[in-house]
């Protein structure tokens, strides 16, 4: 659901100086000592506190839902989910790190280098496990998973000068199972409500609204990204009703479900694949209601994943674009060295 971007890269760390011996080798042993450490994410970072907290926020919601709310899946299944999540990210990081001669991630800080490289793949299980309902198969889950995760190591592009992954990774996940298996469908909405009483039913959404906000206030800062969705989203229902006559309250009542909040602040929130700038979330977040209200008027179903996934895929061509440009721009001119007259001489006494 949320990846914060990799947050190994949180805290600086100087550049590991130069080994005097022949070929960065060390003398007595002849193994390499010229590869960077990985650093050690701080625990006052606030995008570890980001992923903490919402893997603190899925793995409690995820208890409470299958003990309190009602969800159908099987108990087990968030803990298989886990566990493939957790193989296919130290699997994907290996691979990747043997191929560009690099420490892997979750290498060199013990088990807390672990737990904190491993806290994306957490969140990203449990939100492809909550959020889609395959009856009694459980290897659909698995494979949105497996794509979830692996996709982050194949699907990136150059953005800001670094190659980074553009894929929403849980949402992308289920899409792709969505597309692949048309027996799979998302989770009912009464899934989140089953069996509590009404007020409770009431009070979920607000508990939900009200940690997401502080959490997408204090550390994602992606408050403006949630008011261009929420904006967009309002302004596709009224174009929907004025011009095509659907129901306007029809229009905007999946904005009181707990699907919905679920989704405005812990799915298209993902800190990893929107981006930094006020007005550049802001954009992101009305182009996903717009396409949203797109998809609606040709009836596309399981719409609002499909929204995120476009938009993403967009943003990822466009940082790719922007660097094909630059790399064919042609190099300007170089300045001019001064004249030698404009070299001031000694003057003779």
């Amino acid at each position: 659901m949320t990846d914060v971007k990799r947050i190994e890269d949180a805290v600086g760390v100087p550049p590991v100086p130069a080994d005097p011996t022949p070929n960065g080798s060390n003398g007595r042993t002849g193994t390499r000592t010229d590869q960077p450490a990985v650093p050690r994410v701080d625990k006052r970072d606030p995008r570890y506190l980001a992923l903490r907290n919402f893997a603190i926020s899925m793995t409690v919601f995820n208890i409470l839902g299958y003990a309190v709310l009602g969800f159908e899946q099987p108990w087990t299944w968030p803990i298989f989910a886990a566990l493939l999540g957790y193989t296919v990210e130290i699997v994907v990081e290996w691979v990747a790190a043997r191929s560009t001669g690099r420490p892997a991630a979750y290498s060199g800080n013990g088990l807390w280098g672990l737990y904190t490289f491993l806290l994306p793949a957490h969140i990203t299980a449990l939100a492809a496990n909550m959020l889609l309902y395959a009856n009694d198969n459980f290897w659909p889950i698995a494979f949105a998973v497996t794509i979830a995760v692996g996709q982050k190591a194949i699907l990136q592009a150059p953005i800001k000068g670094r190659m980074r992954h553009f894929m929403n990774p849980s949402n992308f996940g289920i899409t792709a199972a969505l597309l692949a298996f048309s027996w799979v469908n998302v989770a009912p909405p009464y899934h989140f409500t089953e069996n509590v009483p009404d007020v409770l039913s009431i009070l979920i959404p607000v508990i939900i609204v009200t940690s997401g906000t502080v959490l997408n206030a204090m550390l994602t800062r992606k408050v403006p990204l949630i008011l261009g969705w929420l904006g967009a989203f309002v302004i596709q229902a009224l174009i929907r009703h004025w011009v095509w006559d659907v129901s306007l309250w029809g229009a905007l009542v999946p904005m009181t479900g707990v699907a919905f909040v679920l989704f405005t602040n812990y799915m298209v929130t993902d800190p990893g694949t929107t981006p930094t700038e006020g007005r550049w979330q802001f954009m992101f977040g009305a182009s996903v209601g717009m396409v949203y209200g797109v998809l609606m008027v040709f009836n596309i179903v399981y719409t609002i994943f499909f929204a995120v996934t476009i938009v993403c895929a967009i943003r990822g061509l466009y940082w790719w674009g922007k660097w094909l440009i630059g790399r064919n721009r042609p190099a300007g001119p170089l300045e001019p060295a001064p004249p030698p007259a404009a070299v001031a001489l000694p003057v003779a006494r």
